[in-house]
This record gives C-alpha cells, sequence and structure tokens, in this order.
C-alpha cells in the first residue's frame, strides 16, 4: 500500500478496530507496513535488527521474512507467549539494559513502546546505544493526547484516567489493562522531538504521523495541534559516527 495513502491508513484502521478480536491480522499488518517503512532507507536482507518490546514477535518474524537477522527482546512472559510459544530465539530483557555490546544492531525497533516506560529518555539512550554507527533507530509511539492516548479507554482519557477506567469497567465488566503512572504513560510529542534533536548522538531522518493519509510530516511542525492529530509519532533516528 502506498505510504502515505487514505487506502493504507483505512486498512490499518479497520485492523487496529479488531486488535482485540483478531489480533494476528492486525499486527501482521503492521509488521508488513513497518517493514516497508524501513526498508525505504535500508534494505532489510543480511542486517541485525532488534525488536525492542515487540510482544509476541509478529515484527520479529517479518523482518526475518525479508532476510534480516531478527531477535526479539520483550521484558512481558506473558506478551511472549501470547500464542502459545515463544518466537524462536526471543529473549526475556528489560530495555532500559539490553543484554548486547554496544553497537550490536544494524537497526533498532520499537513500536508503540515509548508511552509504556516510565522513563522514555533512558529508554530512546539505549536505543541508540545497542545501534552500531550509522545505524537506524526506528521508534513509534501513541502520544496522550491523541484519540488512541489512553489505549483501550480512549477517547474517554479526555475527561480523566481514573473516570475513564471506571467507564470502562462499567461497560464491560472487567478492569482496564492499563493504569497511567504504572503501565502507561503520558508521552508528549513535543518534548521528545526537543530530546532527540538536542541528542549528539543521533540525527533525525524523520518525524511523522505513522498513520496519518496525508501531510504526514507537516503535522508534527505544529505545536499544540500536533498533540492531537499526529495521532502516533513515527521517528526514523540515524546514528551518529
Amino acid at each position: 500500500m502506498k505510504d502515505p495513502s487514505l487506502a493504507r491508513s483505512l486498512a490499518l484502521f479497520r485492523a487496529f478496530m479488531r486488535e482485540q478480536t483478531d489480533p494476528g491480522r492486525c499486527y501482521a499488518l503492521l509488521a508488513r507496513d513497518a517493514a516497508d517503512q524501513l526498508e525505504r532507507y535500508e534494505p532489510l536482507k543480511g542486517l541485525t535488527v532488534i525488536d525492542v518490546g515487540g510482544g509476541a514477535g509478529e515484527f520479529t518474524e517479518e523482518f526475518r521474512r525479508r532476510g534480516a537477522r531478527a531477535y526479539l527482546f520483550e521484558p512481558d512472559r506473558a506478551e511472549l507467549m501470547a500464542r502459545g510459544t515463544a518466537v524462536d530465539g526471543a529473549v526475556v530483557a528489560d530495555g532500559y539494559l539490553l543484554p548486547l555490546v554496544g553497537g550490536a544492531a544494524d537497526v533498532a525497533f520499537s513500536s508503540n513502546v515509548l508511552e509504556h516506560v516510565a522513563d522514555p529518555q533512558t529508554f530512546l539512550s539505549e536505543l541508540v546505544r545497542v545501534t552500531r554507527p550509522g545505524g537506524l533507530i526506528y521508534v513509534s509511539f501513541t502520544n496522550w493526547y491523541s484519540p488512541w492516548g489512553g489505549h483501550e479507554w480512549a477517547p474517554w482519557h479526555y475527561f480523566g484516567a481514573e473516570r475513564a477506567r471506571a467507564r470502562y469497567r462499567r461497560r464491560t465488566g472487567r478492569e482496564a489493562k492499563h493504569t497511567l503512572g504504572e503501565n502507561l504513560f503520558a508521552v508528549h510529542i513535543g518534548p521528545t522531538l526537543r530530546h532527540v534533536r538536542a541528542r549528539g548522538d543521533v540525527s533525525v531522518v524523520r518525524a511523522r504521523s505513522r498513520y496519518w493519509p496525508f501531510l504526514a510530516d507537516a503535522v508534527t511542525r505544529v505545536p499544540g495541534l500536533r498533540e492531537f492529530a499526529t495521532w502516533n509519532l513515527l521517528l526514523i533516528l540515524r546514528r551518529c559516527p
């Protein structure tokens, strides 16, 4: 699918809306899309790719299908075993302290993880550390003021996290998976862009809305508007020599 395009955005949106009932289809589509985005900058064949926080391994498997040496590092055993068996070679590891020497990866990849860590700057620093000079870092996250910022209790997070969680509990009869300040954190576009642009060890190759069907780069340049309209920020960084 052409990126950006309305057809692509609609396909991803439909898959996302079925994430709870058909996660395999949803994440397989996301994985193909992410691999396509990466291959605009580097062919994946022959590269060493680390997938940090990749859950059950759909992204890792897609990178391997394209010829990469891909490895999954996931801290949550339940997520790792979501499909019954872990992807071959997966490692239970914390994204703050990966069991890798510096510069081990050609590509460090992290999809929708940053909003789930309490210290995003340290997490980003670890991705940079394990990437070789000249290598790529792919990071995407759902920002707090996005319509999806509250995850399963969105968009009611605009009225307060506790109120949104209570509504989710009343509507579904079960507790929400995410709790603000425990496994979901309010990460914003502006501070994240300022942080990566101020770093001396990476250059920003691309900063865009991951799913937006048009003006994907332009929307991230408008303070205020970007906190709502970006939906999900995609950063492509290159490790400085």
